[in-house]
């Protein structure tokens, strides 16, 4: 079973950093994809970036390229986002998500290729 716990979420100003954190609880961390989406008041649910913790090869949208990082660390299990000059557009709900194996690109980037979530942490961006 594998558990799923963010934080780090909050208030902040366009242009500010927020750094999220997601403590994972599996039995072996190795061959996992680790994934962060976010979902907008009334949108859909939208990968941001995702991790595979097999090579630590990581993957990132368009629109969070050259923004945010992400990032784990082995002891405990956890995987970072690093957000820089966060946009009142990156507003919204973030979830910390998982799946067994690799990160396909049809997998990381939809929210039905991931298999586990967390119940997400709010970041609001104001102009």
């Amino acid at each position: 079973q594998v558990q799923l716990l963010e934080s780090g979420g909050g208030s902040v100003s366009a242009g500010e950093s927020v750094r999220l954190s997601c403590r994972a609880t599996m039995g072996s961390a190795n061959g996992y994809c680790m994934g962060w989406f976010r979902q907008g008041q009334g949108k859909e649910r939208d990968a941001v970036a995702a991790l595979y913790t097999g090579t630590g090869y990581t993957f990132y949208t368009d629109s969070a390229k050259g923004r945010f990082t992400i990032s784990r660390d082995n002891a405990p299990s956890s995987q970072f986002l690093q957000m820089n000059t966060l946009k009142p557009e990156d507003s919204g709900m973030y979830y910390c998500a998982a799946r067994r194996g690799g990160c396909p690109q049809i997998a990381w980037t939809r929210s039905d290729g991931m298999d586990y979530w967390g119940q997400g942490t709010q970041v609001t961006v104001s102009s």
